[in-house]
């Protein structure tokens, strides 16, 4: 026999021999890319989700609105009472939603808009029935599938800060809060 063949031979008995041992038992040993592909590379990808997710919550209060929602000045020299906002409630309404002809459903609902100073609410309550007029033709129009979902709720958020924001006129009213919403 040649060397080429010798060679072969040996090859073909030694893997024999190694399947062998794995059908008997005898403990395989794993290999240099099963080792990185299911222990290194797991423990590197847990590693990084950790770094990220303390690098974004340790650097969360570095964001630029963080200053005005913790009510201090942007440069530090605000006087102490500028930052105050006020809430006014609205009237409880209840309204029946456009069904198209099935069964009826009614939607209570309870808001409260948020002002950017105390010396607007008199303002406000001069104007609280052109308001309410317009939240109540706008929520009659509404059908149950426009308020599914957390998407729904925005655009109806939006849709009310737009309307009380156009009757409210020179009034700055700075968001619309759901306190209380009933879809029946």
């Amino acid at each position: 026999m040649s060397d080429a063949n010798v060679a072969e031979t040996e090859d073909v008995e030694g893997n024999e021999e190694a399947e062998a041992e794995g059908e008997g038992g005898g403990k395989k040993k794993l290999s240099g890319k099963k080792l990185v592909l299911f222990i290194a590379l797991p423990l590197i990808l847990i590693l990084l989700g950790g770094g990220v997710g303390a690098f974004f919550m340790l650097s969360g209060d570095d964001e630029p609105g963080a200053a005005a929602a913790h009510g201090e000045g942007g440069d530090g020299e605000g006087e102490p009472g500028s930052a105050t906002v006020v809430f006014y409630d609205l009237p409880e309404m209840l309204v029946n939603l456009n069904a198209g002809g099935k069964r009826a459903s009614y939607l209570k609902i309870t808001v409260a808009l948020e002002l950017e100073n105390a010396a607007a609410v008199p303002k406000l309550e001069v104007i609280l029935p052109r308001v309410v007029h317009n939240f109540q033709v706008y929520l009659r129009e509404l059908r149950l599938e426009d308020l599914k979902g957390s998407a729904g709720l925005l655009r109806l958020k939006e849709e009310l800060l737009i309307r009380v924001q156009r009757a409210a006129g020179a009034i700055k009213i700075n968001d619309v809060l759901f306190k209380e919403m009933l879809v029946q």
